[in-house]
């Protein structure tokens, strides 16, 4: 294949720009960002399912001790009509005085049982508020985290955008004035070379494989018409020549 130096020139300023797309693709990906806001959101699940734990509880024990306080609140209300039947004189019978005077310091036992039970309870729950409120505000810090981190993480990417637009087309003008058939062998060699189709010759050494050439290729290199395009033995990419060669 053959084209001129200038069009082989052009060549390296493609392979530029597409490098330089590369990078950014890969600085996209690479962003500290991302795993900053992939482990702050495992953080915010594992707060938020504590969270809802801790709310659960506060729920299950507010309804525990709502019922505790009528438990009570009908023990109070039963010895209350009990002590009232005592003192109204209505019960004559000593055994049935006997009875109710027993039930009634039964009750004041039941009662003072369930009113442990009640302060027990409420002790859980105030411990459950304690969490929720705790929890909710560690949530939000995170969650504070999250969006700075979004925040940072969008204004780098429209910044990558931005570039990678203005480098496509750059690339898109340039790769316009390289001739088809070059272009074509070029975008091929890319895509099996890992995004480097073409190498500069730099003091007798491939930029693409970093390898210095052997005297024999460095002497057909020389012979070789200006507008041929070579290739490197090593890599078989495009080799350009320019002033710098060492040839």
């Amino acid at each position: 294949m053959n084209a001129a130096p200038a069009d082989q020139i052009r060549l390296l300023d493609v392979q530029a720009l597409d490098a330089r797309l590369q990078q950014l693709t890969h600085l996209r990906r690479s962003l500290p960002e991302h795993a900053e806001i992939e482990s702050l959101s495992k953080d915010l699940t594992q707060l938020r399912d504590l969270l809802v734990a801790a709310q659960t509880e506060e729920s299950d024990t507010a309804r525990e001790q709502t019922k505790a306080e009528q438990d009570v609140d009908q023990v109070r209300q039963r010895a209350a009509r009990d002590q009232q039947r005592l003192d109204s004189g209505a019960v004559t019978s000593s055994k049935d005085l006997e009875n109710l005077q027993r039930e009634i310091v039964s009750l004041a036992k039941r009662q003072g049982a369930l009113e442990d039970i009640v302060l027990e309870v409420m002790e859980r729950r105030e411990s459950a508020q304690e969490r929720a409120a705790e929890l909710t505000e560690r949530v939000g810090s995170v969650q504070g985290k999250i969006d700075d981190a979004l925040a940072r993480r969008d204004a780098a990417l429209e910044g990558f955008d931005s570039e990678a637009a203005s480098v496509a087309k750059e690339r898109e003008v340039i790769a316009a004035s390289v001739p088809a058939d070059l272009l074509k062998l070029y975008e091929k060699l890319r895509e099996q070379q890992g995004g480097v189709g073409a190498a500069k010759l730099y003091q007798r050494t491939c930029q693409g494989c970093r390898q210095e050439l052997a005297i024999t290729e460095l002497a057909e290199i020389r012979k070789a018409p200006s507008d041929t395009v070579v290739r490197c033995e090593n890599c078989r990419r495009i080799l350009v020549r320019t002033s710098e060669s060492g040839l």
